[in-house]
């Protein structure tokens, strides 16, 4: 335990520093000691308790509930976003915009990233994206097919390719159904088009894949049967246990993937696919996913949640 005269310096050291903000060479200059000497004595100054760290959250951010979340279901990020009302439209803008920001921020040079185009969140977050980097050898590839009427598809498609430029990156797409009638009429499509294979091909070598969470309904605009599953087929998927879905592939409320007899009918990532991948993010909110949000990460399907506050604190709260 250093003496009375240790803590005394300590202490005006510590004050002139963090208290009265004079520079170390200045302190150094006006006690008559080293700035090596000043810098030992602030570290003691710490170590003594003298000096305490305090880190202030602002407001808006809710890093606890952040970390809470990320420990319980071993998830490497979580982004909690402050939802200004329950108007779900409004909480996929507000969820688009942080989705931007965190994506901005990832090494995406010469990486293969996987895209789901039909999600309205991932939709909003690239329509907020800018130019992040130009980079060769950086590959966008659609991960799944067609859903949803024409208008949906041409969405898709732009949202793609601006995600591509936005990164300077190379686009692949996969102009075709997402969800067919038969195994059958699955392999014919995938076998007549070189560009469909090229575009499957490159999910076997994903990086990052933005991943889209879904339930077991159909959420306008999507129509049941119309690139889609039909209602009897989504009846017999929650039948089987299904709360919710990634990507069209069914999960049960601990995320463990429900065998429906339905993925032979979707084109595009399938789960072994999807567990390969470097880095899972899912942009995600609102009541009605919920089920489906926690599914995902209970199963380990993502590892990164850009999420609501309410959907943050269920999470959390889940016994």
């Amino acid at each position: 335990m250093p003496d009375l005269e240790a803590l005394r310096i300590m202490t005006k050291v510590a004050r002139l520093y963090h208290s009265k903000g004079i520079r170390q060479t200045e302190i150094a200059s006006r006690l008559g000691v080293s700035q090596a000497r000043v810098s030992r004595l602030l570290q003691a100054a710490v170590e003594e308790g003298i000096v305490r760290t305090v880190v202030v959250v602002p407001d808006g951010l809710h890093a606890e509930v952040e970390e809470v979340v990320e420990e319980r279901y071993s998830l490497t990020q979580v982004h909690v976003v402050d939802q200004l009302s329950d108007d779900d439209a409004e909480i996929t803008g507000d969820l688009g915009t942080a989705g931007a920001a965190l994506v901005s921020t990832l090494p995406l040079a010469g990486r293969t990233v996987g895209f789901t185009s039909w999600s309205r969140s991932l939709r909003a977050m690239v329509a907020e994206l800018e130019t992040v980097r130009q980079s060769e050898g950086t590959r966008v590839v659609e991960m799944l097919g067609d859903v949803g009427p024409p208008r949906m598809q041409h969405e898709a498609t732009r949202a793609t390719q601006r995600l591509a430029d936005r990164i300077g990156g190379d686009a692949l797409f996969l102009r075709v159904p997402g969800v067919v009638v038969s195994e059958r009429l699955r392999q014919a499509v995938v076998a007549q088009d070189g560009h469909v294979q090229e575009a499957l091909d490159a999910l076997d070598a994903l990086d990052v894949a933005l991943v889209g969470i879904g339930t077991c309904e159909v959420d306008p605009p999507l129509v049941p049967g119309d690139n889609f599953f039909s209602l009897e087929q989504l009846a017999h998927a929650k039948a089987c246990g299904a709360v919710g879905q990634v990507n069209l592939r069914f999960l049960d409320a601990e995320g463990v993937p429900v065998d429906t007899g339905l993925d032979g009918l979707v084109i595009g990532v399938s789960l072994h696919q999807l567990a390969a991948t470097g880095r899972r993010i899912a942009v995600a909110g609102g009541r009605q996913k919920y089920e489906a949000v926690r599914a995902a990460v209970r199963g380990g399907w993502i590892d990164t949640l850009v999420t609501d506050l309410t959907t943050a604190e269920r999470l959390r709260d889940e016994p």
